[in-house]
């Protein structure tokens, strides 16, 4: 199976509720957006920073360029699954992904300093850099979530996706473990993220205006890092 393994595009977020949601399907399913071939999917990641978070403290601070790292699995992985090594940044509003697939093992192994780089590609030569800038980069979140991804028919730029049961946690560190946590958005919410390279098409703005959606800024480790992990380090500082 092929994979895009670099992304380009502008990315925005809506938070809508689940009558938003069916109003909005209706809108699509009159502009040609279908549901890609593996319909609702249950995504897992497990995000890499420092022991002082510098990464997300930084992402959250709105910068003009961020980058982040993850590890994302599409199932329940096991050794030999297939895994995305993801370096991820967002520079002036655009978001620029690079990807390299790899089985789980290799994947597991190359990020926690047990082997070098298992490809000498652009892409791994690009991550094993990051690697080794920010020095001892660890397992800081797992986050995962059911999603719905659309795509358009005769123009495969434009993809819209709805997050749901979004939850984090910061204990089995692994992809190889089922997916729970707390929530970090409201289990009756969803995040939906409209994907594209250029401007969005009329249509979709038209629908977002009579659903009454407005972007917002939303992200998904960084929510988790305020609401959760940084509330817990404040207190182990108290405690100290």
């Amino acid at each position: 199976m092929a994979f895009t393994e670099i992304f380009e595009r502008q990315e925005y977020k809506y938070i809508m509720t689940k009558k938003q949601k069916q109003q909005m399907l209706k809108y699509m399913s009159k502009h040609n957006m279908e549901i890609d071939s593996y319909g609702r999917t249950t995504i897992r990641n497990i995000y890499f920073d420092t022991d002082n978070y510098r990464l997300i403290r930084r992402s959250i601070e709105s910068p003009v360029y961020k980058e982040k790292l993850r590890v994302r699995s599409y199932q329940l992985a096991n050794d030999d699954s297939t895994v995305f090594v993801e370096l991820k940044k967002k520079y002036d509003h655009i978001v620029y992904k690079r990807r390299i697939p790899l089985s789980e093992k290799q994947a597991h192994d190359w990020l926690s300093g047990k082997t070098s780089r298992p490809a000498d590609t652009q892409i791994a030569r690009e991550i094993d850099y990051f690697l080794n800038f920010y020095k001892n980069l660890k397992p800081s979140l797992f986050l995962s979530y059911e999603r719905e991804a659309y795509f358009h028919k005769n123009d495969g730029d434009l993809r819209i996706t709805f997050d749901e049961n979004i939850l984090s946690r910061q204990t089995d560190m692994s992809l190889k473990v089922e997916a729970y946590g707390d929530y970090i958005l409201p289990p009756e919410l969803t995040l939906m993220e409209i994907k594209c390279s250029g401007a969005i098409p009329k249509w979709l703005t038209q629908a977002l205006s009579k659903t009454e959606l407005y972007k917002t800024s939303f992200s998904k480790y960084g929510n988790a890092y305020i609401n959760s992990i940084y509330p817990q380090l404040r207190k182990e500082i108290k405690y100290a």
